[in-house]
C-alpha cells in the first residue's frame, strides 16, 4: 500500500486534529513518564485498542437487542459518540499531534464528527467483530509504523517543538483510520472503513466543537 497515493475518501466519520504551533518540551516528559507509568501497570495502548475492539460490538449487540436500532442510534448513539470523541483526542495527546489533554473539553483538542446510516441487528453487530478484521489488521501495522513515528517527533519535539508535517499528517491519518473502524465497528455506521487514509490539517485552523452526532 503506497500511502501517498491515497485520495481523500468520503465516510460518514471525519476526523481532525487541531494544530498547535508549538509542543512543550515538558509536556513531552510528561508523555514519557505517563507512558512509562501505564506500561508498568500493564496498560499499553495496544491493549486498550484491543479492550475496546473487544467490547464495542458486544455492547451494541445488547443495547440494539434491548432497544433495536432506531432507539439504539438515538438514546445510545451520542453517548458512544462522545465515549469515542474523548478516546481519540487522548490519542491525539499520546500522538503528539495537541498539549492538551482530553479532561473536561475534548472537543477543543479534536473533532470528531459521525453521521449514523446504521441500522443494525444484534446479530449484525457482534459479526463485525470478524468483518472489521482485515481493517483492525492493517491498523495494527499502521500503529507499528506510528510508533517509529513517534520516536521520530519526540526527538524534533525535544529540538524544534515542533513535529514534522509529514509524520504530523501520517500521525492524524492513522487516528482517522481508527476512528473510522470504531465507528463501525460500533455499529454507528453501516459503510465498511475505506482502506484509505486523509492527510491530517496542516495548519493551526481552530475547530469550534468535536463530536457531532447528527
Amino acid at each position: 500500500m503506497n500511502l501517498g497515493d491515497l485520495e481523500m475518501t468520503s465516510y460518514p466519520v471525519t476526523f481532525t486534529v487541531t494544530r498547535p504551533w508549538k509542543l512543550d518540551r515538558v509536556q513531552l516528559l510528561a508523555r514519557v513518564l505517563l507512558l512509562a507509568a501505564l506500561s508498568i501497570a500493564g496498560v499499553t495502548v495496544g491493549f486498550v485498542m484491543m479492550l475496546v475492539y473487544l467490547a464495542l460490538p458486544a455492547v451494541a449487540a445488547a443495547l440494539v437487542a434491548q432497544k433495536g436500532s432506531a432507539r439504539f442510534l438515538a438514546e445510545d448513539g451520542p453517548r458512544l459518540t462522545r465515549a469515542l470523541v474523548w478516546l481519540q483526542a487522548a490519542f491525539a495527546y499520546l500522538f503528539l499531534l495537541t498539549d492538551r489533554l482530553p479532561l473536561d473539553r475534548p472537543a477543543e483538542t479534536a473533532r470528531l464528527d459521525i453521521d449514523p446510516t446504521s441500522a443494525p441487528t444484534a446479530k449484525d453487530a457482534l459479526l463485525r467483530l470478524l468483518t472489521s478484521l482485515p481493517s483492525a489488521i492493517v491498523l495494527a501495522l499502521l500503529f507499528c509504523v506510528a510508533y517509529l513515528a513517534w520516536l521520530v517527533s519526540a526527538v524534533a519535539v525535544l529540538f524544534t517543538e515542533r513535529v514534522p508535517t509529514a509524520i504530523y499528517d501520517f500521525q492524524c491519518g492513522v487516528l482517522r483510520w481508527q476512528a473510522r473502524l470504531l465507528a463501525y465497528h460500533g455499529s454507528l455506521v453501516d459503510q465498511y472503513p475505506p482502506f484509505a487514509f486523509d492527510p491530517g490539517p496542516v495548519d493551526g485552523t481552530p475547530r469550534d466543537h468535536a463530536g457531532t452526532f447528527a
